[in-house]
């Protein structure tokens, strides 16, 4: 098991859930992933819910700020990217063309994080850690696998994330696609591809399961919509992209063996 003990700056360490159901999100994602669920106070915000799979924390979900369904905004999945410092970072966001959606802030005696928009639109947030350091496991069934920035202007994103976060491109094409990933001390921790034409520019979170198929099927059962059909990648896996039942969207992917 691909147990994680630090994660480096730069690193893709943690998602979590922003949604209108929290019962529904535990009842779909505990039926699809197999996850437990432990709920903790948050102050302000309420309640933050861990989930957990083989007693360690893979991700986390809690229900949406009131303002936020003010603004329109749907329920969705914001992946955190760990940095040493969030108020150093996050002070070089707005120099890089980006915006500081949310300014740095504690998280009770855990962490300090802040959110942020790159200069393309996509949304993210930065997590230093104080206790919690982001998922304990990934890349197994039911954990965090992946994350894929699908944005409308490549160069500008990659100028962006470079530069704030320390990110090494590789780009590759991959038949019709262009595809970068992007490496932390030679590991791949995130991805970017060009958006459709008229899909606003938005940041992925990926699952890993046993049988792509079987889980995409599973999750059509649990009254998820299947956006993309299970597909494969040569020499990756096999994935697909899924819409849970309150509208949040996400991919899940079964690597090669």
């Amino acid at each position: 098991m691909p147990v994680i003990e630090r994660y480096e700056t730069g690193m893709f360490s943690w998602a979590d859930l922003a949604t209108t159901d929290v019962m529904g999100a535990k009842g779909f994602y505990g039926e699809l992933f197999g996850w437990k669920f432990e709920d903790h106070p948050a102050g302000d915000a309420g309640t933050y819910t861990m989930a957990r799979r083989d007693g360690r924390d893979v991700g986390g979900l809690s229900g949406m700020m009131p303002g936020m369904r003010e603004q329109g905004i749907p329920p969705h999945w914001t992946a955190y990217f760990s940095v040493e410092d969030v108020s150093l970072r996050s002070s070089k966001v707005e120099l890089l063309g980006g915006k500081l959606m949310m300014p740095p802030m504690d998280v009770m005696d855990v962490g300090r994080m802040c959110i942020i928009e790159d200069p393309t639109g996509a949304k993210a947030a930065l997590w230093q850690e104080r206790g919690h350091q982001g998922a304990g496991v990934k890349n197994e069934p039911g954990t965090l696998a992946w994350v894929e920035l699908m944005t409308q202007d490549t160069a500008k994103a990659q100028a962006f994330y470079t530069q704030l976060l320390g990110w090494t491109p590789d780009t590759q094409q991959m038949g019709p696609l262009q595809y970068t990933s992007f490496l932390v001390g030679g590991a791949h921790t995130a991805g970017m591809m060009k958006a459709e034409s008229g899909v606003p520019s938005n940041w992925l979170i990926y699952f890993a399961v046993e049988s792509c198929d079987r889980s995409a099927e599973q999750a059509s059962k649990l009254k998820a919509k299947v956006k993309v059909l299970p597909e494969d990648i040569p020499g990756v896996g096999r994935f697909s992209i899924l819409q849970d039942p309150q509208g949040a969207f996400f991919g899940i992917i079964q690597f090669t063996s």
